[in-house]
């Protein structure tokens, strides 16, 4: 018990909150003003619609009680938007001027459908109702709670994930997008826009555009520069990575490295790093992309010469599959690559 006391008070330490109660016309000012900022990555998750969203109207106008809004402080005072990206869009589709529709990705004011208690409502649109009604639902209060911008960054991430619960969730590295936003998260969507990559990664056509491509990226790096350190978490992992990376990054010695490494594998792999499934295996990517990228730093060249046959092998399907998560296999199957692309 006393160990639980103490991860309970350690834990605790990394955690900071703040609450508040705003009105509907404050938040909404605040979306116009960028002080709360949806990041690209939510606004493609605004996914309710007409009818959700005039749900939410409703329950605003008669009083129902909504769930707190959470934000995440970043270090310029500036909130980042946690959990409640669908209901603070809502708000916005609903009652915001133009320059606060344009901040979430909207261009035309909410038209109220669908409802039973309000039905009054529907076919109308915030501006046609009298001023009566319409100071009755911008004034009504919603609760924001606030994580603090001294709380780790791990913890930040841990909350996304778990708060992220409206509409369609993001992945890891949609969060992670949100999170460590700066040069080095638009350094990995530039690198997964590139031809060369994008010929060696083949993708399920939903994984195309959720983060994916980004996240394969962000393994090549960390593991490229890390991966003897690797332990069993691979979401810590990348989360550490990127982290630090956001920090310090020699973006001109890794771009080129990149370039010269999947240009050569492109040529090499026609198909891209697949073998049956004709997608791309993450455990595969991380094993083949790394060790040609370690054989280049040391020899300036990559030996692709029977690639097509050595990835289709036995050891490195059994490097490559199963229980993959830990320090030995993660070294043996980049290790097992590097030696082949050394011409070994």
């Amino acid at each position: 018990m006393k160990n639980l006391m103490n991860q309970l008070n350690e834990q605790k330490l990394k955690v900071d909150f703040d609450s508040y109660d705003f009105s509907v016309k404050e938040i909404i000012n605040m979306v116009s003003e960028d002080i709360i900022n949806i990041a690209p990555e939510y606004q493609r998750q605004f996914r309710w619609d007409e009818k959700r969203q005039s749900v939410l109207v409703e329950s605003i106008f008669l009083g129902i009680p909504i769930p707190n809004l959470f934000m995440a402080t970043n270090a310029d005072g500036t909130w980042e938007v946690i959990d409640g990206v669908q209901r603070i869009s809502t708000i916005v589709h609903f009652a915001g001027d133009e320059k606060a529709l344009a901040k979430v990705g909207l261009n035309a004011p909410l038209t109220i459908t669908g409802l039973e208690k309000l039905s009054t409502l529907n076919g109308l649109t915030f501006h046609e109702l009298p001023n009566s009604i319409k100071l009755n639902f911008i004034l009504k209060p919603l609760k924001i709670t606030t994580l603090s911008d001294k709380s780790d960054l791990n913890v930040r991430f841990d909350l996304f994930e778990r708060l992220n619960t409206g509409g369609i969730r993001l992945s890891d590295q949609e969060i992670r997008s949100c999170i460590f936003r700066g040069p080095f998260n638009d350094f990995l969507k530039e690198m997964a826009q590139k031809e060369e990559f994008n010929k060696v990664v083949k993708l399920p056509k939903e994984k195309e555009n959720d983060g994916t491509p980004e996240e394969l990226v962000l393994r090549f790096f960390a593991y490229l520069h890390n991966y003897q350190n690797f332990e069993h978490s691979v979401v810590g992992f990348l989360n550490d990575f990127m982290k630090n990376a956001s920090i310090k990054f020699d973006y001109e010695y890794n771009r080129n490295l990149f370039m010269a490494v999947f240009s050569e594998l492109a040529v090499a792999l026609p198909n891209g790093i697949t073998r049956r499934l004709k997608t791309t295996p993450f455990n595969l990517f991380e094993a083949v992309s790394v060790g040609a990228a370690l054989a280049y730093k040391k020899n300036g060249k990559i030996v692709t010469d029977g690639i097509e046959e050595w990835i289709q092998s036995s050891e490195l399907k059994t490097l490559t599959s199963g229980a993959t998560n830990s320090n030995p296999k993660v070294r043996r199957r980049i290790e097992y690559c590097l030696s082949k692309f050394e011409g070994k």
